[in-house]
This record gives structure tokens, C-alpha cells and sequence, in this order.
């Protein structure tokens, strides 16, 4: 009984540590860590950026596996969500660039000239998306 149970902790651990590690070294990859880097001209802190975007995913996975309650309220979902949506935005922004999916289709549907109404547009259509998605509920 005992032997099961450890042969299964050690495939669960082996399981989440591989598939981690491919996770991180794609954001590492895509180069949104180096690019907020050079954004914000701290190309000096990258390896203390990598660092704190594995811990923040070795602890997300730590609350989402053992239910462990965050008393923050209604202001810490809120502030949770605005994270999360950054971070997701950051990685649709990250392959889109990889893949050059904006210039191709600009190029191809012929509306390089409105470009800056298009992206706004996306932003104001994906974040009315998120608004009627959390408040359908209310």
C-alpha cells in the first residue's frame, strides 16, 4: 500500500516537473521576460525575472492543488484578475510576434493604413469579451 502511494507521488512529482520545465523554457523562449526586460531597461535583473516567474508558478500550482484559500476579497480577485489578464495578453502578444501573424494579415486583408483603429479595436473587443464573461453571472 505504502509502495503505491510512493511510486505514485514520484510519478506525479516526475509528471509535473517535465511538464513545468517545458512551460517556463517556452516563456522563456517566446522572449516575454527579455522583452519586458528590455522594455523596462532592467536587462540586468532577467535571471531574477525567470526566477520569479517560476516561483509564481510553483506557488499557483500549490494553491490550485491543495485548495488553499487567499483571504484577499473582492479587491484581491480583482487585482488577480488584472495580473492574470496582463500575463495572458502577454503571451498571445509574445506569439503572435514569434509568428508575424499581424503584419500577414494586415498585408493580406489590405488595411495597413488603419492599423492603430485595429488594434485598438482588439484591445476594446477583448476586454468587453472579459467584462461580459466575469459579470454574466450578476
Amino acid at each position: 500500500m505504502w509502495a503505491q502511494q510512493i511510486l505514485l507521488a514520484a510519478i506525479g512529482i516526475s509528471a509535473g516537473v517535465a511538464v513545468s520545465g517545458g512551460l517556463f523554457s517556452l516563456i522563456v523562449e517566446l522572449g516575454v521576460i527579455a522583452d519586458f526586460a528590455d522594455r523596462t531597461h532592467t536587462g540586468d535583473k532577467v535571471l531574477f525575472y525567470e526566477d520569479c516567474t517560476a516561483a509564481g508558478g510553483i506557488l499557483g500550482n500549490i494553491i490550485y492543488v491543495f485548495h488553499i484559500g487567499i483571504p484577499a476579497g473582492d479587491w484581491g480577485l480583482g487585482i488577480f484578475g488584472i495580473f492574470a489578464g496582463i500575463f495572458v495578453g502577454c503571451w498571445a502578444m509574445a506569439l503572435a510576434e514569434i509568428l508575424n501573424v499581424f503584419p500577414v494579415f494586415m498585408r493580406r486583408v489590405r488595411i495597413v493604413r488603419y492599423m492603430s483603429a485595429f488594434v485598438i479595436s482588439l484591445a476594446v473587443g477583448k476586454g468587453l469579451g472579459a467584462c461580459l464573461f466575469f459579470f454574466q453571472g450578476w
